[in-house]
């Protein structure tokens, strides 16, 4: 009989590519990991592992029952998400993982909408952009925020997508600079030569960034880098420079900055929840999915408010935290 934590040891050596990173995604010792593999090989009676002194990587057989055993693993999940789905209670733990905008924007309205429920707890962490889906697939959450710049991201048999909302790119500008003001008119071209900053070159936000400022003329201008947007931010309210960013990154407020409407059709990035369809019915998860579509209503009705008023917003004040 082959042994279901097994099963998923060999599913999370087959996503990490290493004993040593197995080792540490599921905190245990790499000869933990060793001899529980070696234990699954004798229950399968087949070699699953091809070791060398220095690497170890899957069989044939090994690929054949990781493919068996995402399988069943999900089906084992699918039936304890029926038959807890009987309660109708929501209980245990729901780990959420989100891209840090998200994190920021989303708990408030999470902490408030789901502390109803006594015997659910959430658990949230952050994941850079990109890792979410992933994190999902391999069981590391039940839930997370994801982004998608490129409207690359689709569904399949094994995970489902659920769209929350749309957040464009917005420009900030401390808030004495000429910008400042409702009335003057914003033209990226007259801005190539300011002081930009953005994230890492290779970061979805900064390749926005660059395609935008490259569309007004010539090679975009080569900007101040620093990682997380709150960091831009602060900086930008400091009167160190000017960026263009997602408007969900103002959703914890930010004063001392001006915020103005990008012309024409600015880029922007879809915000999405993802969960495995083998868990999407089981209470928690089901209870968390609506608090995130409730919050995800709020905020998109915030980002319209900010759209519509942002000659208002330009006095510095913040935009309105998620209800």
């Amino acid at each position: 009989m082959l042994d279901l934590r097994r099963l998923a040891l060999i599913c999370e050596f087959a996503r990490k590519g290493s004993i040593v990173a197995t080792a540490a995604s599921l905190g245990y010792s790499p000869s933990a990991v060793s001899q529980q593999l070696a234990a699954l090989e004798r229950e399968a009676g087949a070699v699953l592992i091809d070791r060398t002194a220095r690497s170890a990587e899957l069989t044939d057989a090994g690929r054949r029952l990781v493919a068996h055993a995402e399988r069943i693993l999900a089906m084992v999940e699918t039936a304890e998400s029926d038959l807890s789905a009987q309660s109708g209670t929501p209980s245990g733990r729901v780990a959420l993982t989100a891209f840090p905008t998200a994190a920021v924007a989303f708990a408030p309205a999470l902490a408030r909408s789901l502390r109803r429920h006594t015997s659910l707890t959430l658990r949230m962490m952050q994941s850079r952009s990109g890792r979410g889906f992933r994190e999902v697939q391999s069981g590391e959450a039940d839930i997370a925020l994801v982004d998608d710049w490129y409207g690359r991201m689709h569904a399949s048999a094994a995970v489902r997508i659920f769209p929350l909302l749309h957040d464009p790119l917005v420009l900030v500008v401390p808030r004495r600079h000429r910008l400042a003001s409702p009335d003057a008119p914003v033209d990226l071209a007259e801005l190539r030569d300011e002081p930009w900053m953005a994230t890492p070159e290779g970061e979805p936000s900064r390749v926005a960034v660059d395609r935008m400022l490259a569309d007004v003329g010539g090679a975009q201008p080569v900007p101040w880098e620093f990682e997380g947007l709150s960091t831009i931010l602060s900086l930008v309210a400091r009167g160190v420079g000017i960026a263009a960013v997602p408007a969900l990154a103002l959703a914890a407020g930010v004063r001392g900055i001006a915020v103005r409407e990008i012309p024409g059709s600015p880029a922007g990035r879809d915000v999405h929840a993802v969960a495995r369809a083998s868990s999407v019915h089981r209470p928690a998860v089901a209870a968390t999915l609506r608090a995130i579509h409730v919050a995800a209503r709020y905020l998109a009705a915030d980002l319209t408010a900010l759209e519509s008023a942002i000659p208002a917003a330009s006095a510095g004040s913040a935009v309105p935290e998620a209800r």
